[in-house]
């Protein structure tokens, strides 16, 4: 499984970089990072022990909808929906439909991998 290489640039820099990548101005290569954090506090807390323990808990035991996801995480509905919807908006997790149309997470990296320049 990868491992997804996230990067912190400020709203600034991200915005003139991706300005730059629509204009044809800058072409990211293929090892930069895909997921942009606008401050090592917002990655922190995205990224906090019990999020880690809830992405690493959905690669473990495939939960086939948020409420098996809930049982066996001991997490309120929807305090887990809210947490995965934040996860989704930063590319950690995706949902696919489920049975009875059922949201099912998934997650399609092992880890994560920082790039940050001071």
């Amino acid at each position: 499984m990868k491992t997804l290489r996230v990067g912190i640039a400020s709203r600034e820099t991200y915005k003139k970089r991706t300005l730059a990548i629509a204009k044809g101005e800058y072409v990211p290569t293929k090892d930069e990072p895909k997921v942009w954090f606008e401050s090592l506090g917002t990655l922190s807390q995205v990224l906090s022990d019990q999020n880690r323990d809830l992405l690493k808990l959905i690669l473990q035991t495939h939960p086939q909808s948020l409420s098996e996801l809930a049982e066996k995480s001991g997490r309120a509905t929807s305090n887990l929906s809210r947490t995965l919807r934040t996860m989704e908006r930063y590319g950690l997790i995706h949902f696919e439909q489920g049975p009875n149309r059922q949201l099912v997470p998934r997650v399609d990296y092992a880890g994560v991998e920082l790039e940050m320049s001071f």
